[in-house]
Protein backbone atom coordinates (compact mmCIF):
# COMPACT_ATOMS: atom_id res chain seq x y z
CA UNK A 1 0.00 0.00 0.00
CA UNK A 2 2.90 2.30 1.07
CA UNK A 3 4.46 1.47 -2.15
CA UNK A 4 1.24 2.01 -4.21
CA UNK A 5 1.01 5.91 -2.19
CA UNK A 6 4.78 6.28 -3.57
CA UNK A 7 4.01 5.33 -6.93
CA UNK A 8 1.39 7.99 -7.61
CA UNK A 9 3.43 10.77 -5.63
CA UNK A 10 6.30 10.01 -8.11
CA UNK A 11 4.61 10.16 -10.84
CA UNK A 12 1.73 13.15 -10.30
CA UNK A 13 5.35 15.33 -9.39
CA UNK A 14 6.44 13.91 -13.00
CA UNK A 15 3.61 14.65 -14.29
CA UNK A 16 3.09 18.33 -13.27
CA UNK A 17 5.74 19.40 -11.66
CA UNK A 18 8.75 18.60 -13.55
CA UNK A 19 9.49 21.44 -16.16
CA UNK A 20 6.81 22.93 -14.80
CA UNK A 21 3.92 21.30 -16.78
CA UNK A 22 1.11 22.25 -14.39
CA UNK A 23 1.50 25.61 -16.20
CA UNK A 24 -0.25 24.51 -19.11
CA UNK A 25 -3.16 23.50 -16.77
CA UNK A 26 -3.54 26.61 -15.54
CA UNK A 27 -3.00 29.01 -18.89
CA UNK A 28 -5.31 26.49 -20.22
CA UNK A 29 -8.34 26.69 -17.63
CA UNK A 30 -7.93 30.96 -17.81
CA UNK A 31 -8.00 30.59 -21.75
CA UNK A 32 -11.31 28.28 -21.34
CA UNK A 33 -12.89 30.76 -18.96
CA UNK A 34 -11.59 34.17 -20.92
CA UNK A 35 -13.49 31.90 -24.16
CA UNK A 36 -16.59 31.48 -21.93
CA UNK A 37 -16.93 34.77 -20.35
CA UNK A 38 -16.73 36.29 -24.18
CA UNK A 39 -18.54 34.62 -26.08
CA UNK A 40 -21.72 34.55 -23.15
CA UNK A 41 -21.18 38.12 -23.58
CA UNK A 42 -21.13 38.09 -27.43
CA UNK A 43 -24.05 35.46 -27.61
CA UNK A 44 -26.19 37.96 -25.06
CA UNK A 45 -25.32 41.08 -26.99
CA UNK A 46 -26.65 39.05 -30.35
CA UNK A 47 -29.33 37.29 -28.43
CA UNK A 48 -30.91 41.03 -27.19
CA UNK A 49 -30.84 41.94 -30.54
CA UNK A 50 -32.60 39.14 -32.89
CA UNK A 51 -35.05 38.38 -29.70
CA UNK A 52 -36.39 42.20 -30.10
CA UNK A 53 -36.38 41.44 -33.82
CA UNK A 54 -38.39 38.64 -33.83
CA UNK A 55 -40.89 39.47 -31.25
CA UNK A 56 -41.25 42.69 -32.45
CA UNK A 57 -42.52 40.89 -35.36
CA UNK A 58 -44.62 38.24 -33.97
CA UNK A 59 -46.45 40.82 -31.98
CA UNK A 60 -46.99 44.09 -34.68
CA UNK A 61 -47.14 42.23 -37.69
CA UNK A 62 -50.44 42.13 -38.70
CA UNK A 63 -51.19 45.53 -37.26
CA UNK A 64 -48.30 46.89 -39.68
CA UNK A 65 -49.41 44.80 -42.48
CA UNK A 66 -53.21 46.66 -42.33
CA UNK A 67 -51.07 50.23 -42.07
CA UNK A 68 -48.94 49.62 -44.81
CA UNK A 69 -45.90 51.19 -45.61
CA UNK A 70 -41.98 50.27 -45.90
CA UNK A 71 -41.66 49.53 -42.00
CA UNK A 72 -43.36 46.07 -42.29
CA UNK A 73 -41.11 45.09 -45.33
CA UNK A 74 -38.27 46.12 -43.69
CA UNK A 75 -38.77 44.51 -40.31
CA UNK A 76 -40.25 41.61 -42.49
CA UNK A 77 -36.77 41.67 -43.46
CA UNK A 78 -34.74 41.56 -40.50
CA UNK A 79 -37.12 38.95 -39.57
CA UNK A 80 -36.18 36.35 -42.20
CA UNK A 81 -32.14 37.03 -41.55
CA UNK A 82 -32.80 36.18 -38.12
CA UNK A 83 -34.26 33.05 -38.79
CA UNK A 84 -31.90 32.13 -41.51
CA UNK A 85 -29.09 32.47 -39.00
CA UNK A 86 -30.81 30.59 -36.31
CA UNK A 87 -31.58 27.87 -38.54
CA UNK A 88 -27.82 27.68 -39.96
CA UNK A 89 -26.17 28.14 -36.47
CA UNK A 90 -28.18 25.78 -34.73
CA UNK A 91 -28.31 22.86 -37.75
CA UNK A 92 -24.39 22.68 -37.94
CA UNK A 93 -21.96 21.36 -35.13
CA UNK A 94 -20.10 24.32 -33.17
CA UNK A 95 -16.81 22.51 -34.48
CA UNK A 96 -17.06 22.91 -37.91
CA UNK A 97 -18.17 26.51 -37.56
CA UNK A 98 -15.12 27.25 -35.19
CA UNK A 99 -12.99 25.71 -38.21
CA UNK A 100 -14.78 28.00 -40.34
CA UNK A 101 -14.04 31.00 -38.13
CA UNK A 102 -9.97 29.99 -37.76
CA UNK A 103 -9.07 28.80 -41.10
CA UNK A 104 -11.50 30.54 -43.28
CA UNK A 105 -12.79 34.20 -41.90
CA UNK A 106 -9.60 35.03 -39.66
CA UNK A 107 -6.90 32.81 -41.56
CA UNK A 108 -4.43 36.32 -41.08
CA UNK A 109 -4.58 36.05 -37.46
CA UNK A 110 -3.04 33.71 -34.60
CA UNK A 111 -5.03 34.53 -31.85
CA UNK A 112 -7.24 31.79 -31.01
CA UNK A 113 -8.48 32.75 -27.56
CA UNK A 114 -10.49 36.15 -29.63
CA UNK A 115 -10.97 33.55 -32.39
CA UNK A 116 -13.09 31.28 -30.06
CA UNK A 117 -14.63 34.02 -28.46
CA UNK A 118 -16.23 34.95 -31.87
CA UNK A 119 -17.13 31.14 -32.93
CA UNK A 120 -18.28 30.06 -29.68
CA UNK A 121 -20.26 33.48 -29.31
CA UNK A 122 -21.74 33.54 -32.63
CA UNK A 123 -23.35 29.81 -31.73
CA UNK A 124 -23.91 30.90 -28.53
CA UNK A 125 -26.29 33.90 -29.87
CA UNK A 126 -28.41 31.26 -31.67
CA UNK A 127 -29.48 29.73 -28.45
CA UNK A 128 -29.65 32.99 -26.29
CA UNK A 129 -32.06 34.20 -28.74
CA UNK A 130 -34.47 31.81 -28.63
CA UNK A 131 -34.46 31.80 -24.89
CA UNK A 132 -34.72 35.80 -24.29
CA UNK A 133 -37.36 35.16 -27.09
CA UNK A 134 -39.25 33.00 -25.00
CA UNK A 135 -38.84 35.48 -21.62
CA UNK A 136 -40.32 38.49 -23.77
CA UNK A 137 -43.35 36.44 -25.10
CA UNK A 138 -43.54 34.96 -21.47
CA UNK A 139 -44.50 38.60 -20.03
CA UNK A 140 -47.91 39.80 -20.35
CA UNK A 141 -49.51 41.71 -23.37
CA UNK A 142 -50.35 44.15 -20.07
CA UNK A 143 -46.85 45.31 -19.38
CA UNK A 144 -46.88 46.79 -23.43
CA UNK A 145 -50.84 48.03 -22.48
CA UNK A 146 -49.01 49.55 -19.65
CA UNK A 147 -46.27 51.45 -21.29
CA UNK A 148 -48.03 52.65 -24.54
CA UNK A 149 -50.69 54.22 -21.52
CA UNK A 150 -47.30 55.73 -20.15
CA UNK A 151 -46.17 57.24 -23.49
CA UNK A 152 -43.97 55.03 -24.61
CA UNK A 153 -43.95 53.52 -27.99
CA UNK A 154 -43.11 49.73 -28.73
CA UNK A 155 -39.31 50.02 -28.55
CA UNK A 156 -39.39 52.33 -25.56
CA UNK A 157 -41.34 50.33 -23.43
CA UNK A 158 -39.35 46.83 -24.85
CA UNK A 159 -36.22 48.74 -23.47
CA UNK A 160 -37.73 49.90 -20.01
CA UNK A 161 -40.09 47.83 -19.12
CA UNK A 162 -40.15 44.41 -21.32
CA UNK A 163 -36.69 43.42 -21.27
CA UNK A 164 -35.78 44.06 -17.89
CA UNK A 165 -38.46 41.89 -16.29
CA UNK A 166 -37.17 39.74 -19.40
CA UNK A 167 -33.93 38.94 -17.94
CA UNK A 168 -35.09 38.22 -14.56
CA UNK A 169 -37.01 35.43 -15.91
CA UNK A 170 -34.45 33.70 -18.03
CA UNK A 171 -31.77 34.53 -15.71
CA UNK A 172 -31.39 30.92 -14.36
CA UNK A 173 -31.95 29.38 -18.17
CA UNK A 174 -29.15 32.01 -19.16
CA UNK A 175 -26.69 31.03 -16.59
CA UNK A 176 -26.91 27.51 -17.24
CA UNK A 177 -26.35 28.27 -21.19
CA UNK A 178 -22.85 29.74 -19.71
CA UNK A 179 -22.57 26.41 -17.91
CA UNK A 180 -23.10 24.20 -20.87
CA UNK A 181 -20.70 26.79 -22.86
CA UNK A 182 -18.11 26.40 -20.49
CA UNK A 183 -18.31 22.41 -21.54
CA UNK A 184 -18.86 22.96 -25.41
CA UNK A 185 -15.33 25.17 -25.31
CA UNK A 186 -13.77 22.06 -24.84
CA UNK A 187 -13.69 21.59 -28.24
CA UNK A 188 -11.43 24.84 -29.32
CA UNK A 189 -7.68 22.88 -29.22
CA UNK A 190 -8.82 21.57 -32.80
CA UNK A 191 -7.60 24.73 -33.76
CA UNK A 192 -4.71 25.11 -31.81
CA UNK A 193 -6.35 27.23 -28.76
CA UNK A 194 -4.56 26.28 -25.38
CA UNK A 195 -7.51 25.63 -23.39
CA UNK A 196 -8.31 23.51 -20.53
CA UNK A 197 -9.03 20.06 -22.70
CA UNK A 198 -5.95 20.73 -25.16
CA UNK A 199 -3.75 21.39 -22.04
CA UNK A 200 -4.51 18.18 -20.65
CA UNK A 201 -3.64 16.74 -23.87
CA UNK A 202 -0.52 17.96 -24.30
CA UNK A 203 1.03 16.99 -20.70
CA UNK A 204 0.07 13.89 -21.60
CA UNK A 205 1.02 13.75 -24.78
CA UNK A 206 4.77 14.56 -23.40
CA UNK A 207 4.57 12.67 -20.30
CA UNK A 208 3.84 9.84 -22.15
CA UNK A 209 1.03 9.03 -19.14
CA UNK A 210 -3.19 9.53 -19.72
CA UNK A 211 -4.68 8.45 -16.82
CA UNK A 212 -4.02 11.44 -14.41
CA UNK A 213 -3.94 14.74 -16.90
CA UNK A 214 -7.10 13.63 -18.09
CA UNK A 215 -8.40 12.55 -15.41
CA UNK A 216 -7.41 15.61 -13.95
CA UNK A 217 -8.89 18.09 -16.16
CA UNK A 218 -12.24 16.05 -16.10
CA UNK A 219 -12.29 17.01 -11.97
CA UNK A 220 -11.41 20.57 -12.68
CA UNK A 221 -14.67 21.07 -15.08
CA UNK A 222 -16.57 19.07 -12.84
CA UNK A 223 -15.52 21.04 -10.06
CA UNK A 224 -16.37 24.42 -11.92
CA UNK A 225 -19.52 23.38 -13.30
CA UNK A 226 -20.87 22.19 -9.43
CA UNK A 227 -19.86 25.72 -7.87
CA UNK A 228 -21.93 27.25 -11.22
CA UNK A 229 -24.25 24.58 -10.40
CA UNK A 230 -24.38 25.41 -6.99
CA UNK A 231 -24.98 29.01 -7.84
CA UNK A 232 -27.41 29.11 -10.07
CA UNK A 233 -29.10 27.49 -7.79
CA UNK A 234 -29.15 29.96 -5.03
CA UNK A 235 -29.81 32.89 -7.75
CA UNK A 236 -33.27 30.84 -8.31
CA UNK A 237 -33.95 30.72 -4.76
CA UNK A 238 -33.81 34.32 -4.24
CA UNK A 239 -35.62 35.16 -7.28
CA UNK A 240 -38.39 32.64 -6.09
CA UNK A 241 -38.59 34.76 -2.73
CA UNK A 242 -38.45 38.07 -4.55
CA UNK A 243 -41.56 37.50 -6.42
CA UNK A 244 -43.44 36.43 -3.13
Amino acid sequence: MELIKLSIIDDFKFIFLDDNRYMKLVEGFLNTLKITAGALLVGVIIGVIIAAVRTSYDKNKESMKLRGGIGYFILAFFNTICKIYLTVIRGTPVVVQLMIAYFVIFVSTDNGVLVGIFAFGINSGAYVAEIFRAGIMSIDNGQFEAGRSLGFNYFQTMKSIVIPQMFKAVLPTLLNEFIALLKETSVAGYVGVMDLTKAGNIVAGRTFMYFIPLFTVAGVYLITVMILTSLVSKLERRLRKSDR
